[in-house]
């Protein structure tokens, strides 16, 4: 077993606190779980230290010199760093961790809690215009039978199922407005504005966590900045967080990232600027620039931060690429416009046109997920093989395969430019964020090709970025995944490693850990997190999952 030397134990502890130093061995035995000679990382970004951790029950009851008699169970982190569960600020798992309840690919990479509903899209409310459509896409594409209405509703079907982490949610501005108004490209009425506003009330009384939205989607493509303003106003009153993805990631970048500062100029609310890029070759150039435009806005006081994942490519809907006049109302409204032949013609002219700019040519969008079983071939081909294999140019191959799976596809996109990845995921305003979701190489999600971000995203940071390219150092890594999103979210109890905090704890090895998930082969495991605690139980031990569900609904 490779250990950390002596030598670096020595260098390491110089720094530890008087307190941690001085602090007297504890004779009786006390604790549920004892966590030995480990050098510990607290969250803070501040210098690792040698100490041992007595956990009993949910919570952390000491660091300090500990005996192994006073524990029920002892693991021996000789030569491991010890660190806060990794809390993933941006997820998807609102739907998948029902059908994923284990939460394999989260749990294994260290995640010990998720905040979903992010992008404008979340499990909630499920009632009002669309409610059939968004219960079949769930089962569809979750496996998920749905059978709450609000987010009370939402949290007791997690807590009687049962989970392995813990999650947290934000309301989805999209949702909340489709399930109101429908996907209708216009401002809401003053009665309508209100009727959202008392369901982000309504939301946030029962334990959301503030709003995202998804302004680069519908219906968040139809929402005026000033609708934006009246919510975040709610979710500021009440100490709440605002997370967009940004209503351009492209061309107009900038313009897009000046609104979410704006919006937390206007109304005081924490912003978060969802997984920061620059898309497309040509937009490259900007990436710099909405780095600078958060360093501004910080100097003025206005509290924003990013997030962003260690991957140059991103995933989402193929819709993505269509302009908002063809994605108006129902996806039959859209299957009409695909079937008239005038509209066809003016959706392939606008792909045309955008697609070189962004992400930059059909062979770097590459199919991940379909829904019939007919279009299984297409998972893992890029729209221009798809082209081939259909035998007509790749737009075309585009606008087929959106016909017949209904929209329903999902992509990779490869986009971004390394040296941007790293330039943003170094910047201390950035914390990391997966954007992916629970899933397992089995099931309906086992049957398609993710992004490997669901498995990987945690040990990439670790292994990759910090290891081997040395972007940062071990404290900056684990605080940009521990103590920033807990603070951003306002998880008071979690995120760092103290006295009477919640014994949420990862166990690696630095020398180790590593991502295995890749975009040809995405379901795979990371290799180097050895134990993963959540309030207190082992879910991981020695790297395989324990089977336990501890996880709890976290409320605001």
């Amino acid at each position: 077993m490779t250990k950390i030397t002596r030598r670096e134990f020595v260098k390491d502890a110089v720094v530890i606190t008087a307190g941690v130093a001085a602090s007297p061995i504890i004779a009786s035995p006390t604790f549920d779980l004892v966590i030995k000679n480990g050098m510990i990382l607290d969250g803070t970004g501040g210098p690792a230290f040698p100490a041992d951790i007595g956990i009993s029950g949910a919570s952390i009851k000491a660091v300090s010199s500990i005996t192994p008699e006073q524990g029920e169970r002892v693991i021996d982190a000789s030569g491991r760093y010890v660190c806060p569960g990794f809390i993933d600020i941006h997820s998807h798992s609102d739907g998948s961790i029902l059908g994923y309840p284990d939460a394999e690919s989260r749990v294994f990479q260290g995640i010990t809690t998720e905040l979903t509903g992010n992008c404008g899209s979340s499990v909630v409310p499920m009632t009002g215009i669309g409610v059939e459509e968004r219960k079949k896409a769930w089962k569809e594409q979750e496996d998920v039978e749905v059978d709450w209405t609000d987010l009370d509703s939402y949290f007791k079907r997690l807590e009687r199922e049962k989970i392995s982490i813990h999650q947290a949610l934000l309301l989805g501005q999209g949702t909340l407005r489709e399930s109101s108004i429908g996907n209708v490209d216009r401002p809401l009425s003053k009665e309508e504005l209100q009727t959202i506003l008392r369901l982000v009330e309504e939301g946030m009384d029962q334990g959301a966590f503030g709003i995202s939205t998804g302004l680069e989607y519908t219906p968040g493509r139809y929402t005026p900045t000033q609708e934006i303003v009246e919510m975040a106003q709610i979710v500021s009153r009440r100490g709440g967080l605002y997370a967009s993805h940004i209503r351009n990631e492209e061309a107009t970048l900038l313009e897009a990232v000046n609104e979410a500062i704006e919006i937390g100029r206007r109304t005081g609310v924490r912003v978060e600027v969802s997984h920061l890029k620059a898309a497309g070759r040509v937009n490259w150039s900007k990436q710099m620039g909405a780095i600078s435009l958060l360093e501004s806005a910080q100097r003025d006081g206005i509290e924003v931060l990013a997030d962003a994942y260690p991957y140059t490519a991103y995933s989402t809907g193929l819709t993505v690429y269509l302009q908002a006049w063809a994605l108006e109302g129902t996806t039959q409204d859209l299957m009409k416009r695909l079937k008239d032949t005038q509209s066809r013609a003016r959706i392939r002219s606008e792909l045309i046109k955008h697609i070189p700019n962004e992400p930059g040519s059909f062979d770097l969008i590459v199919v991940s997920s379909v829904v019939s079983q007919k279009n299984r071939s297409t998972i893992g081909r890029n729209l221009s093989e798809l082209g081939e294999m259909w035998k007509m140019e790749a737009v075309d191959a585009m606008l087929r395969l959106l016909e017949e799976e209904e929209a329903s596809v999902s992509i990779v996109g490869h986009g971004m430019s390394p040296e941007n990845v790293r330039a943003v995921l170094s910047h201390p305003l950035v914390m990391i964020g997966s954007d992916g979701s629970t899933m397992a190489p089995r099931g309906k999600l086992g049957e398609t090709r993710p992004h490997p971000r669901s498995y990987g995203t945690a040990p990439r940071v670790l292994g990759t970025y910090c290891r081997e390219q040395k972007l940062f150092d071990i404290t900056t890594a684990v605080k940009k995944m521990t103590g920033m999103p807990a603070h951003q979210i306002s998880i008071r109890d979690r995120g760092r490693i103290a006295k009477n905090l919640k014994a949420d704890i990862v166990i690696f090895n630095a020398e180790t850990v590593k991502d295995t998930a890749s975009f040809e082969a995405p379901h795979r495991y990371p290799t180097g997190i050895e134990y993963v605690l959540v309030d207190g139980v082992v879910v991981v031990d020695q790297g395989k999952h324990t089977g336990a569900r501890p996880g709890k609904v976290l409320r605001m």
